[in-house]
């Protein structure tokens, strides 16, 4: 009976699992890190090496419910920076913190009141408010942990503290001494549901559906004579305008028309109409008429300046004016304006014709007023547009009407459509900086290079901010009124007493204390009085979460400002990137940050926006439950986060099983060097096997690449490296190579093999902990230590980068995977044809010509034969067998002759009667 030698093998033995199940283990490693103070410890044992600073400020995510997908992108990617920096002589600590005040709050608290809310005082208000703020923070804290997020998290900053509401106060009072605060009435972007201006960070866009209505205006009054001068009857002629805003007409007050087009007299009837001649055959095309003339000559828009016509049903007289922004883009060329409820109306009739009123018929709930006409009176403005419509049909001032679906904004929180209405605000005056802005935009690295245009268009684009909001909940304006000549106050003083109060109490006690009583009594108007009135309104939350970079990077010891890098979604360059770098750059001089990066939105697994009642939603709680968070985060470095990023179920199965590879190349390693001690059994480099010496260099190859992709936080390409290095450096080849010097071979060759294993496996275990940092905690948890090895791996430096330039080395071993490739292939053939079983079953002939001869032949026949998994190679000069990719090579595959040793399963001639080759029968003499 033949004798079995199993137990004389080197076997795997690992405890290192190779099913992963990370749902169970991550939350007991999240116990240990915690109970540990891993993340503090790391923190202290950079600062103790003098490593510099690398401050990444965590933009301040909204409080208000459990994280999404978008969530789980965002946090992981700033986490990946976070332990990468720590582990490249960078001491990056993570402050994380809330956005905690804003409307989503506050209409969350009033819902909670039901039919009480309308006799809440503000301070009640307030008070449930900020119960309703922080329900979440704890929440949002364990989910961001779970995701193997590390910062402190027991010290987050919040927006709602009274030290940093206290800095806020102060910013605004350094922009206000600059003169870059002011008061003023402007038409602004306003939410009719939530009553409230809104800044156009605050704004998104959406189809709608409208009318597009052609209305004639009666011209009643020609000062300048253009009418007579062209021969058309002044009670015959009109003026026509377009609009898809119907409900504005009450508000118009003027028409405006551009200096430089030519427009035309087109006759109707007996009616003339003044429209620009380039749009004549479009707008008649739009409201149906055939049959119309159009008179010559063309006349300048400039002519008609001035004229007068009647509102179609309010007993008011509007004026033609001009303006350069009046273009052929569609309507008519003569611009319905109502400067009560348009920006480019509101600027045009203040800026150059002082003359016109702003109407503004409409209320803070969007219902029409009075003033808009009886008959319309105590409409909401959707409602308004098919009555006014049916009223100017009916009276004969309608000349057209299209429905359409075109783009609307709508307010981001409520995501009802929105309005533009006049009403007096706070504005930052972007225009007095503007200059200085473009500057700090320049001195900043964005990542895309993108980033640095679109900011600059968006800054370019912005005249001023609004920065006041008709709520509750957030921060008061810190601002007093005269209460004898109106006029507002903001003196040093006066910011320094609000600023000061805050700090002590909160900014509750604006609404506690009589204005007297926090104002200092030194303090005197301009008019001599001394009695005074608070401002009624809050601050945007943008200028909240604006003014981090000094609430937070400048009052926390372990950050520091600049911080170096902001990191957010691309929705952020008009939201927190922009906002950041206004009240900076306005107070300071500079930006807040000396790099930018943004990633895209989360879509399903079509490129389509996630919508829970499409039923495309995937959520990170659900892929933490099936595989694990080290899953979600790889499936954050393998994509390209630079634009939309897919998830779904069928991605999260195809990344587990890559995770699966790159598990299974840890533990094949730990498993060959479990009865390795690197302090004993160590070979020095020059004594390794070559095979071994090329996998060390393919693992610095690997620390390169994977390095600099961090330094570029191009974690995809960092993943990918790693992944390939996985499948085809290591498990294609030289793993799959060195198995049986690892379970055969005699003590020598194995230790070479286990310390190129081990040395790998150290500085892979590194590579890969900013990315899968439970999995690689687990592995580290199995690697034998040598001295001064930390018992975390987030406690280590990433290896070094090594000059490594022995082209010919390389050169020699790309063409020996050539012909291993151009082998392996044929002996597939040969499996097929039952030639062989195994690939030790084959004697491999290769016929070269001389120079692949020679290259060959240089190397022991018995390390070939290693190389290509058989058990023997033979070199024939000249030609024969089957050719591949390698010039000058055929290959020839026979079964091998001999019999089978029973140990290493080689065949050779020289087996034994005890079933052994010589070489097995040596290892174990």
């Amino acid at each position: 009976m033949a004798q079995n030698y199993n137990d004389t093998i080197h076997k795997m033995a690992t405890p290192f699992e190779m099913r992963a199940g990370l749902p169970k283990k991550e939350p007991k490693m999240l116990e240990d890190w915690e109970n540990n103070h891993v993340y503090e410890k790391m923190i202290e044992l950079n600062e103790s090496r003098g490593y510099p600073k690398f401050v990444v400020h965590d933009g301040p995510p909204y409080a208000n419910g459990s994280i999404h997908m978008g969530t789980a992108l965002n946090k992981i990617i700033k986490d990946i920076i976070i332990r990468e920096k720590n582990m490249s002589g960078y001491c990056a600590p993570y402050v994380p913190g809330y956005d905690t005040h804003g409307l989503p709050i506050e209409l969350k608290a009033l819902g909670s009141l039901g039919d009480n809310k309308a006799g809440v005082s503000k301070l009640e208000l307030r008070r449930i408010c900020r119960e309703f703020a922080t329900e979440h923070i704890d929440v949002m804290n364990s989910q961001f942990k779970r995701l193997g997020v590390q910062g402190d998290f027991e010290n987050p900053y919040l927006t709602l503290r009274p030290e940093f509401e206290a800095r806020q106060v102060e910013i605004f009072g350094e922009m206000a001494k600059k003169g870059y605060i002011y008061k003023g009435m402007k038409a602004v972007y306003w939410c009719p549901e939530d009553r409230t201006a809104l800044a156009e960070a605050e704004i998104e866009y959406a189809e709608d559906e409208c009318d597009s209505i052609y209305v004639r205006f009666k011209l009643t009054k020609d000062p300048n004579g253009v009418l007579a001068k062209y021969g058309v009857p002044l009670e015959k002629a009109w003026i026509v305008i377009w609009t898809t805003t119907t409900w504005t007409l009450p508000a118009n007050v003027a028409t405006c028309l551009n200096p430089g087009l030519e427009y035309a007299f087109v006759k109707i009837g007996d009616a003339y109409h003044i429209m620009a001649a380039g749009l004549v055959e479009a707008t008649m095309k739009a409201c149906h008429i055939e049959d119309y003339e159009v008179l010559e000559p063309r006349v300048l828009g400039s002519e008609f300046e001035l004229m007068e016509y009647q509102h179609p049903f309010l007993d008011r007289k509007g004026l033609v004016i001009l303006g350069d922004h009046v273009t052929l883009e569609g309507g008519t060329g003569c611009v319905h304006t109502a400067p009560g409820h348009g920006v480019e109306d509101f600027e045009v009739c203040v800026n150059h014709y002082p003359q016109l009123p702003i109407v503004v018929p409409v209320d803070d709930g969007g219902y029409l007023t009075e003033e808009a006409g009886k008959e319309f009176a105590g409409l909401k403005v959707w409602d308004a547009n098919k009555v006014i419509l049916a009223h100017i049909r009916e009276s004969g001032h309608l000349m057209g009407v299209q429905h359409i679906t075109h783009q609307y904004p709508h307010c981001w929180r409520c995501h009802h459509p929105i309005i533009f209405r006049a009403t007096e605000q706070w504005f930052c005056s972007i225009d007095k900086f503007r200059e200085e802005v473009y500057q700090a935009i320049d001195d900043v690295k964005w990542q895309p290079a993108w980033g640095h245009d679109r900011m600059r268009g968006m800054v370019h684009d912005r005249s001023d901010w609004c920065i006041s909001r008709q709520r509750v909940w957030g921060v008061p304006i810190p601002v007093f009124y005269c209460k004898k000549c109106g006029k507002y106050h903001i003196t040093d003083a006066s910011i320094k007493a609000v600023s000061d109060l805050f700090r002590r109490e909160g900014s509750d006690a604006w609404y506690q204390y009589d204005a007297n009583e926090i104002m200092p009594k030194t303090e005197v108007c301009e008019c001599g009085a001394s009695d005074w009135e608070k401002d009624p309104d809050i601050m945007d939350v943008w200028f909240d979460s604006g003014s981090t970079w000094s609430a937070v990077c400048r009052e926390r010891p372990e950050l520091s400002w600049p911080a170096d890098l902001y990191m957010e979604g691309a929705d952020q360059f008009r939201g927190w990137f922009q906002s950041s770098l206004l009240t900076s750059v306005a107070t300071q001089g500079i930006a807040p940050y000396k790099g930018v990066l943004c990633h895209g939105w989360v879509v399903d697994e079509q490129g389509k926006q996630m919508h829970k009642s499409a039923g495309n939603g995937v959520e990170p709680s659900e892929i933490i439950r099936d595989y694990g968070a080290d899953i979600v985060r790889l499936w954050v470095a393998s994509s390209d986060y630079t634009v939309d990023v897919r998830a779904g179920k069928n991605i999260f199965k195809q990344l587990s099983e890559a995770y699966r590879k790159m598990r299974n190349t840890a533990r094949f390693m730990l498993g060959n060097i479990g009865d390795f001690d690197p302090a004993v059994n160590m070979v020095a480099e020059d004594q390794l096997y070559e095979i071994d010496r090329w996998a060390l260099k393919a693992c610095r190859k690997l620390t390169a690449a994977v390095r600099a992709a961090y330094d570029e936080y191009d974690f995809s390409r960092a993943y990918h490296a790693i992944y390939n290095f996985c499948v085809i450096d290591m498990s294609n080849f030289y793993m799959d190579v060195i198995k049986d010097r690892l379970y055969c071979a005699d003590d020598h060759a194995r230790r070479c093999a286990q310390t190129a294993l081990y040395r790998i496996l150290v500085d892979f275990t590194k590579l890969i902990a900013p990315i899968l940092c439970f999995t690689s905690q687990e592995i580290w948890s199995y690697i034998p230590k040598l001295p001064g090895m930390q018992e975390y791996v987030v406690w280590e430096q990433l290896p070094e980068v090594q000059a490594d330039q022995d082209e010919a080395f390389d050169a020699k071993w790309a063409k020996i995977i050539a012909v291993r490739d151009d082998v392996k292939k044929v002996l597939e053939q040969a499996r097929a044809d039952k030639t062989i079983g195994s690939s030790l079953e084959a004697a491999v002939t290769l016929y070269c010509n001389d120079a692949l001869y020679g290259f060959l032949n240089e190397i022991p026949m018995d390390e070939l034969a290693d190389l290509m998994i058989v058990s023997h190679v033979n070199l024939v000069r000249g030609e024969g067998g089957a050719t591949g990719a390698v010039e000058g090579l055929g290959i020839r595959v026979d079964h091998a002759a001999g019999n089978k040793c029973l140990r290493c399963w080689k065949f050779d001639p020289a087996v034994g009667e005890d079933g052994l080759c010589p070489r097995c029968a040596k290892v174990l003499a």
